[in-house]
């Protein structure tokens, strides 16, 4: 009876760490940018999978990667930007992706993964491109004529030579909590390389922004959608997308609010957001599920038609809304793209002094 009982009770404990196990698989962690999905993904597919998702959101790279780097990220799915993806992956915090887990490969751009692939990621190994972007200049026209006299925006001009930008301060400047995509704005509209190493061309960088810093409300990757679409600022320097949410914002709150975006004249800077997987993955298998996912034509339209970034998915671009793909702001014309420069992956040791750097401008001493 006693051997009976014992029995039981082992069937029936194997039976709860069994169960546990199939929940803890049913379970998947995604870490994403903020306002970077639509609302009914993550929905869609725990209804098609079974899976349920923990969802967290993220707003900068640096971020990310703190995490990543600490190890035991406890993330089975990230989204790293290109130049980030490209050092991590040199830190071996990624797995290599397996293709045969993946049919719905063949939608992606082929141009594109050229790209990032020569820039970041040589054969596509680790990641494929979710959206992409450039990082431009949003303002609201009728508060920035009243400070500057003028009727558009189409140059660093405006935000970079401080009696400009100090026109401007009393309706709100803000710029993303960045510094390797902020730094080299400057470097770029200093006449530099955007992936200097160069002590002497960064510190003339530095010195540019302190001169500004004075006029800047605030540094942060992603509170300018709702302060530029409620009024609260007049001018965020951010993501093409971030910027097209804070227009559409604006649009349903009754369109007080008027904004645009532009790309200035001189270039700007792009990026590819890449979906990979964390060495440290818990679970694969729901992992690639929700990749595959991901990769369908339809489900990233939706994505591309809620958050106004162009995808990386060539087959989902007919399903675009046409008033997005029409839009040269967020699918810009080859003269502009251009005069686009990736963001690069710098070496670490120049990675700290623009970090030492950013720290000093956010302070303004």
């Amino acid at each position: 009876m006693k051997t009976f009982g014992k029995t039981l009770l082992a069937l029936s404990m194997a039976g709860l760490m069994t169960a546990h196990a199939h929940a803890a698989d049913n379970v998947l962690h995604v870490y994403n940018w903020s306002d970077y999905i639509a609302p009914d993904t993550i929905a869609k597919f725990e209804k098609e999978s079974g899976i349920k998702v923990v969802y967290d959101v993220f707003d900068s790279n640096e971020t990310l990667e703190a995490k990543l780097l600490a190890g035991k990220s406890g993330y089975d799915v990230v989204v790293p930007s290109n130049n980030f993806l490209a050092k991590q992956i040199k830190a071996g915090v990624y797995q290599e992706l397996d293709r045969s887990k993946l049919p719905n490969w063949k939608n992606l751009d082929p141009d594109l993964l050229k790209a990032v692939g020569d820039a970041s990621d040589k054969g596509n190994k680790f990641a494929f491109p979710y959206m992409w972007g450039t990082i431009g200049i949003g303002y609201n026209p009728e508060k920035v004529k009243a400070a500057l006299g003028v009727d558009k925006i189409d140059s660093w001009d405006v935000v970079l030579k401080p009696e400009n930008i100090a026109k401007l301060k009393s309706c709100g400047v803000s710029f993303l909590d960045s510094p390797t995509e902020m730094i080299p704005v400057a470097l770029h509209y200093l006449g530099y390389p955007t992936a200097s190493e160069d002590k002497k061309q960064l510190a003339e960088a530095e010195a540019l922004w302190l001169k500004i810093r004075p006029s800047i409300a605030y540094f942060h990757s992603s509170k300018y959608i709702s302060d530029l679409a409620n009024g609260n600022i007049c001018v965020a320097i951010g993501y093409s997308g971030d910027l097209e949410q804070a227009k559409e914002r604006a649009k349903e709150a009754g369109d007080k609010v008027k904004l645009s975006y532009a790309i200035p004249k001189e270039g700007a800077g792009s990026f590819y957001d890449m979906v990979a997987i964390p060495k440290d993955a818990e679970n694969l298998e729901a992992a690639y599920k929700f990749m595959n996912f991901l990769l369908q034509p339809e489900i990233m339209a939706e994505i591309t038609n809620e958050v106004r970034f162009p995808n990386g998915n060539k087959a989902a671009t007919p399903l675009v809304d046409k008033d997005i793909s029409g839009d040269p702001s967020i699918y810009p014309p080859a003269d502009v793209v251009a005069k686009l420069y990736a963001i690069s992956d710098l070496p670490a040791a120049t990675q700290r002094l623009l970090t030492r750097s950013w720290t000093k401008i956010k302070s303004g001493k």
